[in-house]
């Protein structure tokens, strides 16, 4: 259905051109500024640095209240910035907050498209190009929807003009053919051109300088991922700007290398994920506001770019937006999530570890010993209905938190573990060059990682089951155009050998598929994602469309196949994903896309936000499908009602 090109980015790359470090996709890369910079005049007394082991908060000093001198002008008033002795700086609710509520809604200071989307969507304001897009008669890179877009991004796009021309020069002398600097780099380069413009006693450019650095965390050893990092991106932005040496930097305010490290570890430490409405990648941007807000592995909110406004409010995106998730009360901490939730503890904890320089100690982080997290655990034994924790190589002994019956072989269960990671890591690798090879590992592993008794949100189970759905969805039929537009044409791309027509009846297979991929998917999110989490509505409203999606050989209408009538929520498949009963044919199967897809709509009314945004761009597109459905049952129902009706009546003996 024409509701799917909304979404056909959904599936855009994991790694994309981005340097934004993420493992799998998110609903954004959040920020990083946990606590005040060190490298610039303190604003408060309080000393300003992560949360560790050795600086947890303790009941008795509380935040404090922070005078931030002018900036942050488009904090809204029910919010404050107040600093921890633990945590240093963060946001907080002045009032009770509901699930939905939109907290902050801001434009970012600077944002950039990676490359791979500089042709699709305009570069002032992130819209996807429905139609013609106009290219930059200069650079002959970037793309607007009209004058109007062009005219609002000459601001930075002036200087950056000049620059990107000059390093396609520069490239196509060294390498033979010109090369685009990537979002990053053209990023740094905004900053340092608007703070130029403005100068540093600027707001803007207070505001920038007063992101959080760890410059001096940083490792000694020149071959660490981080410092090659770092000294790549600082080269790089040298050569963008045309200078020759990082000394010609002074014009642009900074005096040292040190001055040029600190820019580039604010940058990478404060970055933000651009995303469609869909949460695909789109690329980078920076948002002191929002950089100000402190992490936690169970957040209260969340990051989102919901396009509520359509093309009607355009002059105002890339709008960025932090819904609440969870009622928050008076004086409570606004926390979102700088990683992935769905990976285990132990992941979680090393990227925040080797990426922002702390170790979490969320209520997630620290459960008690007699308490399961789902994302690192399995089904009882016995069949309680209770679970156990995964086994791991230093505790190998596990029970039952139920009945507390002992895990037998767990050796076979490390060992499928094990095999799992690697398959996964595998197919990532292998999504976008040999799609088909990740769908035959996805498809294989799954299975036996069930069997080993995994509970769907289980790592890597949930994982696999994602991008096993990803897969699927992007390999079904070319003949169903509304199938084919679910995926993102890189995805589609490949599968170079895709035929062009398939047979109805292995299209219908190919359909059913991935509905119980999808529904898998599912399944894992809603264990371990609160309510209304972003990506479990739009995992609910992916399921809705392809259930709605018009049948190629409809199984309730072949007298043989009489068993095809389940009409089992996604909840309730997690235990028999293989079921011939799942999904539903006909009327029943209308009836399930019309039930998920309200079930989406709820969810992403909190997600995407309430009132206004109406669920974001993805809700309105899901409110509009609902109706449609509407309509379709009521018209099957009447006349269901009217072949009754004309039915002959038994005559009474």
């Amino acid at each position: 259905m024409s509701e799917f090109v909304k979404l056909k980015q959904v599936r855009k790359a994991r790694e994309t051109a981005s340097y934004v470090p993420t493992s799998v996709p998110q609903p954004h890369v959040p920020n990083f500024g946990d606590a005040a910079s060190t490298s610039q005049k303190a604003d408060t007394s309080i000393e300003a640095r992560p949360l560790t082991e050795d600086t947890v908060p303790t009941p008795t000093n509380g935040p404090v209240p922070l005078d931030v001198d002018g900036l942050y002008l488009s904090l809204p008033s029910v919010l404050d910035v107040r600093a921890h002795e633990g945590s240093g700086r963060g946001i907080y609710s002045k009032t009770h907050r509901n699930p939905g509520d939109v907290l902050i809604s801001v434009k970012p200071h600077v944002a950039a498209l990676s490359n791979d989307h500089l042709e699709e969507y305009c570069s002032n304001c992130f819209g996807l190009g429905v139609n013609a897009l106009r290219r930059c008669t200069g650079c002959k890179l970037l793309f607007y929807c009209d004058s109007k877009c062009q005219n609002a991004d000459w601001v930075f796009h002036r200087y950056e003009c000049v620059a990107l021309q000059r390093w396609g020069s520069s490239t196509s002398e060294t390498s033979g053919s010109p090369t685009i600097p990537g979002d990053a780099i053209r990023c740094l380069g905004r900053i340092l051109w608007r703070k130029q413009k403005l100068g540093r006693d600027s707001v803007w450019s207070r505001e920038i300088d007063g992101l959080q650095s760890h410059r001096t965390s940083l490792t000694k050893d020149p071959n660490a991922q981080d410092s090659q990092m770092h000294t790549h991106l600082a080269h790089a932005i040298v050569r963008f700007l045309g200078l020759t040496s990082p000394q010609d930097l002074s014009e642009y305010g900074m005096h040292s290398a040190a001055d040029l490290v600190d820019l580039v570890s604010r940058f990478t430490t404060n970055t933000f994920t651009m995303s469609t409405p869909a949460l695909a990648p789109l690329g980078a941007c920076v948002s002191p506001l929002v950089a100000l807000i402190n992490h936690s592995c169970d957040p209260n909110a969340v990051v989102v770019f919901p396009r509520s406004g359509g093309d009607s409010r355009k002059d105002q995106e890339p709008l960025m937006q932090v819904i609440a998730l969870r009622n928050i009360g008076p004086d409570e901490e606004i926390l979102t999530a700088y990683v992935d939730t769905t990976l285990p503890r132990g992941r979680r904890q090393r990227l925040l570890e080797e990426t922002y320089h702390f170790k979490c100690r969320c209520s997630l982080c620290l459960l008690a010993n007699n308490q399961v997290d789902w994302r690192e655990a399995m089904w009882c034994p016995k069949k309680c209905g209770g679970v156990c924790p995964l086994p791991t190589e230093e505790t190998s002994l596990t029970r039952c938190a139920k009945c507390k019956a002992p895990i037998r072989d767990t050796d076979a269960v490390l060992d499928a573990v094990r095999v799992g990671q690697e398959a996964l890591d595998k197919a990532e690798a292998l999504q976008f060059s040999n799609a088909e090879k990740a769908i035959q590992l996805t498809t294989k592993l799954i299975p036996i990682l069930v069997s080993a008794g995994l509970v769907p949100a289980a790592h890597p189970l949930l994982a696999l089951s994602r991008l096993n759905a990803s897969l699927l969805i992007a390999h079904l039929s070319p003949s169903e155009a509304e199938i084919e537009n679910i995926a993102s044409p890189g995805v589609q791309a490949s599968f170079p050998n895709k035929p062009e027509q398939t047979s109805q009846k292995d299209a219908q297979e190919s359909l059913d598929e991935a509905i119980r991929a999808a529904t898998r998917s599912c399944t894992g999110l809603s264990q371990i994602l609160v309510e209304g989490h972003p990506m479990r509505g739009i995992a609910l409203a992916e399921l809705g469309k392809l259930l709605s999606v018009d049948e190629p050989n409809p199984t309730h209408l072949d007298p043989n196949r009489a068993d095809r009538t389940a009409t089992s929520p996604p909840s309730a498949l997690a235990l028999n994903m293989t079921a011939p009963a799942y999904p539903p044919s006909g009327p029943q199967r209308l009836k399930l896309a019309y039930e998920t897809l309200v079930r989406a709509r709820k969810e992403l009314m909190i997600g995407f936000g309430g009132g206004n945004n109406e669920g974001g761009e993805v809700g309105q597109n899901v409110r509009k499908l609902v109706v449609e459905l509407d309509k379709e049952l009521s018209v099957w129902k009447t006349g269901v009602k009217n072949v009754m009706e004309d039915r002959p009546r038994p005559i009474k003996k």
